[in-house]
């Protein structure tokens, strides 16, 4: 049996200091960039489509995303009508977090593991919002998603991602061993039967 995967990513229409808060959930969704393993396609969601990206969450095995379980996920669950913590779920910065002890940036695992740097940053995509950019926005959104997909990748086929520390490219060993095994677990779908 395959897993299906969903990798995603999310971007926000506005900023914790512009709120008051530092809860995901007190944040408004821009858009969702998404890879499905099944179709192996990238979509993406503004946030008034997000009906259409429920249905494709609740046929997920596992979330893939980073700094998904603390951020990403609960910002969804503010719109979901169920609860998207009932879907496994790896957030590659907490595996890594867990070994290093410390977090990182999505730009130093690619740039050290992958050989290439994040197109833009989440503040450049608040600006894009802002000024109806949503193309970029999606470009930027996507990119991410595709980079956190081949760290995912990477770290599944070799046991390990790499980051720079102090100019020194360093290996971080990850069990990736159960990282795609997938007990069914009986979920509140939105979708109706």
């Amino acid at each position: 049996m395959s897993v299906r995967k969903i990798v995603f990513d999310i971007e926000t229409k506005n900023l914790f200091a512009e709120v008051g808060s530092a809860s995901p959930d007190s944040l408004s969704i821009s858009l969702v960039g998404v890879w499905d393993s099944e179709t192996n396609s990238y979509t993406s969601y503004l946030e008034e489509e997000l009906g259409k990206l429920w249905p494709l969450l609740e046929k997920a095995d596992v979330l893939i995303g980073f700094n998904s379980d603390h951020f990403d996920i609960p910002l969804l669950n503010k719109y979901y009508p169920g609860n998207l913590t009932c879907i496994k779920s790896i957030d590659l910065l907490k595996e890594v977090k867990a070994v290093i002890g410390r977090r990182v940036k999505l730009d130093t695992l690619a740039q050290a593991t992958l050989g290439e740097k994040k197109t833009a940053t989440g503040l450049k995509a608040y600006e894009w919002w802002k000024r109806g950019e949503i193309d970029k926005i999606r470009e930027y959104c996507l990119e991410d998603v595709r980079i956190t997909k081949e760290l995912y990748e990477y770290a599944r086929a070799h046991g390990h991602l790499k980051y720079i520390d102090f100019n020194e490219v360093k290996e971080i060993p990850l069990d990736t061993s159960s990282w795609e095994d997938v007990t069914p677990t009986p979920m509140p779908h939105t979708l109706p039967w």
